[in-house]
C-alpha cells in the first residue's frame, strides 16, 4: 500500500455515529442520499422503522472502517451499535477529557493509537499520505486498509 502504516484511529464519537445517525443504505440514495443523516431526521427513521438500527450501526462501522478507525469511544447503549462494534473487532477505548469538536468520521484533531507491542493484537491502519503531518493536514479520509485481529476489514478500492 501506499503511505504510512499507522496505529490506527481511536474515534471518541461512538455513540454519535452509531446510535445518533443514520447511514443510509446505497439502495436508499433516492430517498435518502448518501450521506449519513443525523438529529430529529435521524430520530423519525428509526421510530418509523426499528429494524433499520441495526443494519445503520453495521454501515456506520463499515464507514469507521473505512476512516482508519480501530477503536471507539463513548458509552454505546445500543444493542445494535454494540453487537456492530462487538462483531467488527473494534476495540472500546475511553474517551478524551476533551472531545474535539463536532461528531465526525473523521474528527480533528485525529487521535492516534499507541504503537503495537509484540504479542499485542494485529491492530493498524493504512493511510495514502507521505508522513504524520500529512494526515494530520488531510485526514483520516486518506485510509487505504484498516486491519483489525490480522483481519483486512477495510481496503479501498
Amino acid at each position: 500500500w501506499p503511505g504510512i502504516l499507522t496505529p490506527g484511529l481511536l474515534n471518541p464519537y461512538g455513540p454519535e455515529l452509531l446510535e445518533g445517525t443514520y447511514h443510509p443504505d446505497p439502495r436508499e440514495a433516492e430517498g435518502f442520499g448518501t450521506e449519513p443523516i443525523t438529529g430529529e431526521r435521524a430520530q423519525r427513521i428509526f421510530r418509523a422503522d426499528p429494524a433499520r438500527r441495526g443494519a445503520s450501526a453495521r454501515r456506520g462501522v463499515q464507514r469507521l472502517l473505512a476512516h482508519g478507525t480501530v477503536a471507539v469511544a463513548g458509552e454505546l447503549r445500543g444493542r445494535a451499535a454494540v453487537d456492530a462494534v462487538r462483531r467488527a473487532g473494534l476495540a472500546v477505548g475511553r474517551r478524551p477529557e476533551r472531545l474535539p469538536g463536532p461528531p465526525s468520521l473523521s474528527p480533528v484533531p485525529l487521535v492516534l493509537l499507541p504503537a503495537p507491542v509484540p504479542g499485542g493484537p494485529a491492530r493498524f491502519a493504512v493511510f495514502d499520505v507521505p508522513d504524520r503531518a500529512a494526515l494530520v493536514r488531510l485526514g483520516a479520509s486518506t485510509c487505504v486498509a484498516t486491519v483489525l485481529g490480522g483481519r483486512l476489514v477495510h481496503r479501498a478500492r
